[in-house]
């Protein structure tokens, strides 16, 4: 028999038997797939992706904008002078809660709702800090913004799960480099409107782009319901046991949170050195050096692909090493470091702080973005409240580093900074090279 006669013979036979009715009393057995669980229906373009890095980025100026104004913010306030730090610490604290407590949520409700009235509450916490009348409501305010920027680590779950696995740390990598450009942008930003209009423009500003945020999102995501099939009181006390049961959130986790400590070391004392003589910088201009620093954000697509191609394990070491380098060579240009001369070279020492700038934000972004795919493999119906855990664990590995820092500057200045980073990603080089039995 020909060929394509046996198949039209095989289809014949195919098609009678799909017809045929079972028998009374058989057994019917249905297939359901969990809608979390499910390949995705489409894939994201990159103008989406775009866009939704452009949203991500908004969404996290505000829990960096203030760190440097809290002059202008506590005298306009009447804040007490040991008091200001409330106004750099309440958003990472509300951040935190939020993480915590409503990042769970993405596995117990559908997301696009959800993640859509979390970001109008953010917008209008930060419209009632603009207006805030008293002192005490500015401060809850500012808090309850950060709780809902938690909203950034339900997006980049809801994102992670439209895309199939091969492409998976790409896309969270294009979409994570908005929040290292928001980051690393909100300082410099913050201080520009705070010049051209005040520190209550900057907060109406905040607002206003985060309410476009959740217009825009509620227009362009897709529904996605999870899984479910716990209380909230449940998914908030599975949170030890996913910790407990998850090796490589524990190292991941671990080993951002070493290297956030390494990255605001360096960023909270380099405001310091550069006003101080031989470079005199003003806070405008200590505000572009910062921009020089979002450049390293650029390689968050690079690590996604190569993750997706791989090559985890080498990358992340790689992007440690980069770190512990970046930082050996801020020892030469602001310390003095191998006999170099800063006010001599002054213009070359700013050119190499420059480019450690870059070395060091493009390293912990790096090591970030493989984490966040390593994570994002895990189990999906369990997505949220991994990636809840993983970023509050990294946030504690950022409040060490501001607070390290601030010690080390006092006893021992740039150098002592220094000294300090490259510990921290020395022992997080140390901790992921004796894990290699763990596929993160």
């Amino acid at each position: 028999m020909h060929p394509s006669q046996q198949r039209r013979e095989r289809d014949l036979r195919s098609a009678e038997l799909s017809s045929r009715k079972p028998a009374a009393g058989a057994d019917t057995v249905v297939r359901v797939v969990p809608l979390a669980s499910a390949v995705p229906a489409q894939e994201i373009s990159g103008s989406q992706q775009f866009l939704y890095a452009a949203m991500i980025g908004v969404l996290i100026i505000n829990l960096f904008a203030p760190q440097t104004l809290l002059e202008q913010i506590g005298t306009a306030l009447g804040l007490a002078q040991d008091r200001r730090g409330l106004i750099a610490m309440l958003p990472q604290l509300g951040y935190a809660a939020g993480l915590i407590l409503l990042v769970p949520l993405t596995d117990l409700t559908e997301n696009r709702a959800l993640i859509t009235r979390i970001i109008a509450c953010c917008a209008l916490a930060l419209a009632g800090a603009a207006f805030a009348p008293t002192t005490w409501l500015f401060l809850l305010a500012i808090f309850i913004a950060g709780a809902t920027t938690c909203a950034i680590q339900m997006l980049v779950p809801l994102v992670a799960s439209m895309v199939g696995e091969a492409h998976r740390g790409k896309v969270i990598g294009n979409v994570m480099s908005g929040l290292m450009v928001g980051l690393l942008l909100s300082r410099p930003l913050s201080n520009l409107l705070v010049d051209v209009g005040g520190w209550r423009l900057l907060y109406g500003m905040m607002a206003v782009s985060v309410a476009l945020v959740a217009v825009s999102l509620r227009l362009i995501v897709s529904v996605r319901h999870p899984a479910g099939g716990l209380s909230y009181l449940q998914l908030i006390g599975s949170l030890w046991g996913l910790l407990k049961s998850q090796p490589v959130l524990r190292l991941r986790a671990l080993t951002a949170a070493l290297g956030m400590a390494s990255f605001t070391a360096f960023w909270t004392a380099i405001a310091l050195l550069l006003s101080q003589q031989p470079f005199a910088m003003s806070s405008r201009q200590i505000a572009l050096f910062a921009l020089v620093g979002a450049s390293g954000a650029i390689v968050a697509p690079v690590a996604g692909r190569v993750g997706d191609r791989g090559w985890t394990r080498p990358a992340t070491i790689i992007a440690h090493l980069c770190v512990i380098a970046g930082l050996i060579v801020a020892g030469v240009a602001g310390a003095g470091w191998g006999g170099f001369d800063a006010a001599a070279h002054p213009w070359l020492a700013l050119v190499l702080l420059a480019g450690v700038a870059a070395l060091v934000d493009a390293g912990v972004t790096a090591d970030q973005t493989l984490g966040r795919r390593s994570v994002n493999m895990l189990p999906p119906e369990q997505r949220g409240r991994l990636n809840g855990l993983f970023v509050s664990i990294f946030f504690v590995g950022s409040a060490l580093g501001a607070f390290v820092a601030t010690m080390a500057w006092a006893a021992g200045g740039w150098a002592a900074v220094c000294l300090a980073g490259i510990a921290f990603m020395a022992v997080a080089l140390l901790v992921y090279c004796l894990s290699s039995s763990i596929k993160a």
